[in-house]
């Protein structure tokens, strides 16, 4: 049974009934993830049951020698690839769930859990604050920042009127006609399993052939990881949670995405381009023709970009802002070693924080671009 004891069944009944939208969280994904995604397999659940048979409660998690190399007694939030960390929880009992899940942390030996990536205003977090009072305690955030967000509850020509203004609105649109010049410009939408199945492989062979390629970090180019991703999109499109977005020339697939749904969310993954049409903002024609589509969903109230702080290209288009950080759930109550490992992790923050600020600098200047 997979990730120790939680029965696929018992996941997705609580993926449908969770207090806050996850999509990197969804068993169809982060079994996928856990199974052969590069540097990310062999997570165990942290699990809350109020029964046997009901689940109520779920965070995968890694030990922290595994997450940051330092061998101090916490559990760390498995990184599901998306990357967003918010436990599922049940929204009838949030704070039950909360309370189990302390418990078992505390049983397998741990001082600490430590949300990486996680929503820093929604219901999942609260219900952790509000438990953690009650024992005078308190989550700590150890990091946070904002990333874009699209509000798709408006109408999608006004949004992005209000957000990039007629001028480049314009200078967008000569981009696309001289697209055209390649052949007509449509955007195709993947939905079924035989239609992702398709596009996936076109996602994948565009993503290769940027400078994720030339790096190596694209999904192809990992044996791993493009299992992972094959079988999660299967498997998801089979529940109606994922579409693979494609924009073309004529025949030629210039630009393509993936696209997570959970709830009333959705979670622009990753995308892929055809860096001979660069000149003409491919990724940005995407993501135009992405927000018109996502507006026009009655189903999506609020779309994630799980793009990095500050990106060049998403951050002028969806001008919404979720707060995301890493926090610190001490498991008790002036515990010294909630202080080693905060030092600890502060330590090596101030270590690696400018070499890490200058590689996300580069990789914002070539993601999505």
């Amino acid at each position: 049974m997979p990730l120790a004891g939680v029965s696929v069944a018992q996941w997705r009944a609580l993926s449908e009934r969770a207090a806050e939208p996850n999509g990197y969280y969804l068993p169809e994904w982060e079994l996928a993830v856990n199974a052969s995604a590069r540097g990310r397999a062999d997570a165990a659940a942290l699990g809350a049951w109020r029964d046997p048979s009901h689940l109520i409660g779920l965070v995968p998690v890694i030990s922290m020698w595994r997450a940051y190399k330092i061998p101090l007694p916490a559990l760390v939030s498995a990184d599901p690839y998306g990357t967003l960390c918010t436990p599922l929880l049940d929204a009838d009992m949030a704070e039950e769930a909360v309370t189990s899940i302390l418990r078992r942390a505390r049983r397998a030996g741990a001082h600490a859990l430590i949300f990486r990536a996680t929503s820093l205003d929604g219901p999942a977090m609260k219900a952790f604050t509000d438990v953690l009072r009650r024992g005078r305690m308190q989550p700590l955030v150890l990091q946070s920042h904002v990333r874009a967000c699209l509000d798709a509850t408006g109408n999608a020509d006004d949004v992005l009127r209000e957000a990039l203004g007629t001028k480049k609105l314009k200078e967008l649109r000569r981009q696309r006609n001289r697209l055209a010049e390649h052949g007509a410009v449509h955007f195709e939408v993947a939905r079924t399993p035989a239609e992702t199945a398709t596009a996936i492989e076109t996602f994948l062979k565009l993503e290769a052939s940027g400078w994720k390629g030339q790096r190596g970090t694209a999904l192809g180019q990992d044996e791993g990881d493009a299992a992972f991703i094959r079988r999660a999109v299967a498997a998801l499109a089979g529940t109606a949670q994922c579409e693979i977005v494609t924009l073309r020339a004529g025949e030629t697939p210039v630009a393509s995405a993936i696209v997570l749904h959970h709830h009333d969310r959705a979670f622009y993954f990753k995308l892929g381009v055809d860096e001979r049409f660069a000149k003409y903002s491919p990724g940005v024609q995407l993501t135009l023709d992405l927000t018109r589509h996502l507006c026009a969903d009655p189903d999506i109230s609020t779309v994630d970009s799980t793009a990095s702080p500050d990106h060049p290209m998403i951050n002028p288009i969806w001008r919404g802002r979720l707060a995301i950080g890493d926090v610190l759930i001490p498991l008790r109550r002036n515990d010294p070693v909630v202080s080693l490992i905060r030092g600890a992790l502060g330590l090596r923050g101030a270590i690696r924080e400018p070499a890490r600020r200058i590689v996300h600098f580069i990789r914002a200047r070539q993601e999505k671009s």
